[in-house]
């Protein structure tokens, strides 16, 4: 059986695509909780260039970054793909992880740093520019279940942490970002999403994310 390590924050959605993509495929793992601030240093020793999580080691190698890491996985355990196998599709669905993967910092990082009503005002209307092009361009008329059709693919590993991530963010700093009036397209699928069984049982718990980002804010702006 093979070694498998995982290096990662359990709320980080980076680490959560990670982990999802390991219990869907019902792959065995240790999961190594490090602390974001007091990474350890075999976090450095793997990842030299970025210094950060997530961190897949196989037998002794290192893998890093989210997606690369979710198609190594996808590679090397192919039952339950989650690429799909024609290749314009997998195109399609490569182009919408990588604007998934363009999203986090510039837009939800900057609602999640905001420090004030203008700042937070800026953060979502540049989180609904991104929401908006979801929903008009791959939800448009589509009465599929998942991104994929009736099952869970990459697409849905890549959008579904970074929403859960969203929905943290509204409770913790008592916004609205999301609705079913503005995105209902959106909602509809990522309700699908979180009520599949493995992931409503991995998904981090939305009340432990709230205290931790809370905690976080208050380090960072210094507020109490």
């Amino acid at each position: 059986m093979a070694d498998i390590k995982l290096h990662g924050f359990w709320y980080s959605p980076f680490t959560v695509k990670v982990k999802l993509t390991l219990e869907l495929k019902g792959i065995p793992y240790e999961n190594i909780e490090e602390d974001r601030l007091n990474m350890s240093a075999q976090v450095f020793q793997y990842n030299p260039v970025y210094k950060r999580v997530p961190v897949l080691v196989h037998d002794g190698k290192p893998i890093c970054e989210s997606t690369i890491i979710v198609e190594y996985i996808d590679q090397i355990w192919p039952y339950y793909p989650l690429l799909p196998t024609d290749s314009y599709e997998r195109a399609l669905a490569r182009f919408w992880v990588k604007y998934a993967d363009d999203m986090p910092v510039p837009a939800i990082g900057s609602l999640a740093q905001s420090s004030n009503d203008e700042e937070q005002e800026k953060a979502i209307e540049k989180i609904w520019e991104h929401l908006r092009v979801i929903e008009d361009q791959r939800f448009n008329n589509n009465v599929k279940k998942f991104f994929g059709g009736d099952t869970i693919n990459i697409v849905e590993i890549a959008f579904g942490p970074l929403v859960r991530f969203i929905k943290v963010l509204e409770e913790a700093l008592e916004v609205k970002v999301l609705g079913d009036e503005k995105f209902p397209h959106l909602q509809s699928w990522y309700n699908n999403f979180k009520d599949v069984p493995v992931i409503k049982e991995n998904l981090p718990d939305q009340n432990k994310m709230v205290a931790v980002i809370k905690f976080y804010r208050e380090k960072l702006l210094g507020s109490s």
